[in-house]
């Protein structure tokens, strides 16, 4: 028979810790949440370490980084990032406060964390494809390998991404298709919007013809078009020629380069194709055997 102490035990005392280590698990969750909250919306907004980095970067790097693509990247990878943090927090805190009460309960805690671990063993075995994704697509976001708006190269399919989940990223390539790749697939990234980037043309012409010649026209052309006010915002550097790029009995390929900010490089090569073909034809020099950039055009 239990004694007066015993029944005061156990309808005071135990529910009375019961309620307050519950307690003390929300608040520390609460704090834990607001904390994360207050750093996810810093990163943001730009209010922390990134904005005062922007001042000591190069004009190319800091026109990307006070874009307005870059600030919805920032926002969607904080708080992407601080909901993952924030129901792992949840989760931690909980598991914690139940192993704390069941002992008060009577309730003996380690068969409980046997069970357990055996469970997690057999759901990690058979879900491990998913969970490869999902840390693949955390790892994604936190380290800003590309976001929405980026052109990117992930090795099966090249395109403009579209949309970026813990599990998924979806783009579309240049002919209207859209891909769905799984984020623990995804073993290359080549970023081609980050910061800046090139515009390059080969601009194949008879061998017969005077290289020096085309050299000048085709740095005329790029200077031209720096001073173009719909086009000098884009040029980050003036325009350079690096010479013969490569020599056939058919074609001597030289090569125009200008400096450009991501994502307008193709824009850019558009625009110095058709003013190259039209001053061939104003300086009546023969038009060029090939112009092209030494990669796909999106």
């Amino acid at each position: 028979m239990q004694t007066w102490p015993q029944w005061v035990k156990a309808l005071i005392d135990v529910p009375l810790k019961t309620i307050l280590i519950f307690v003390v698990a929300i608040v520390v969750r609460h704090v834990v949440h607001r904390i994360v909250d207050r750093v996810a919306e810093g990163i943001a907004t730009g209010r922390g370490g990134l904005s005062r980095l922007d001042e000591k970067l190069p004009s190319a790097t800091a026109i990307f980084t006070s874009s307005p693509l870059l600030s919805v990247r920032r926002q969607q990878r904080a708080r992407t990032t601080a909901s993952v943090l924030k129901s792992a927090t949840t989760a931690a805190v909980g598991i914690v406060a139940v192993l704390t009460v069941l002992p008060m309960l009577g309730v003996p805690s380690i068969p409980l964390l046997a069970s357990a671990s055996v469970l997690g063993v057999a759901l990690g075995l058979g879900a491990q494809a998913l969970i490869k994704d999902v840390l693949a697509g955390l790892f994604m976001m936190v380290e800003d390998q590309y976001g929405v708006g980026d052109v990117v190269d992930l090795g099966p399919a090249t395109g403009t991404v579209e949309s970026i989940g813990l599990r998924v990223t979806r783009l579309r390539d240049a002919d209207g298709t859209v891909w769905y790749l799984r984020n623990g697939e995804v073993l290359r990234v080549g970023n081609k919007s980050q910061a800046w980037a090139r515009a390059i043309l080969d601009v194949s012409v008879e061998p017969g013809q005077d290289l020096d010649r085309v050299e000048a026209l085709l740095l005329d052309v790029g200077h031209l078009l720096a001073k173009d006010d719909a086009f000098a915002a884009y040029l980050l550097a003036d325009p350079e020629v690096w010479g013969p790029e490569s020599v056939t009995k058919d074609a001597v390929a030289l090569r125009l380069v200008v400096r450009t900010v991501a994502t307008r490089q193709w824009h850019v090569a558009r625009e110095l194709r058709r003013r190259i073909v039209d001053r061939f034809i104003a300086e009546k020099l023969p038009l060029p055997v090939n112009l092209r950039s030494p990669e796909p055009t999106p």
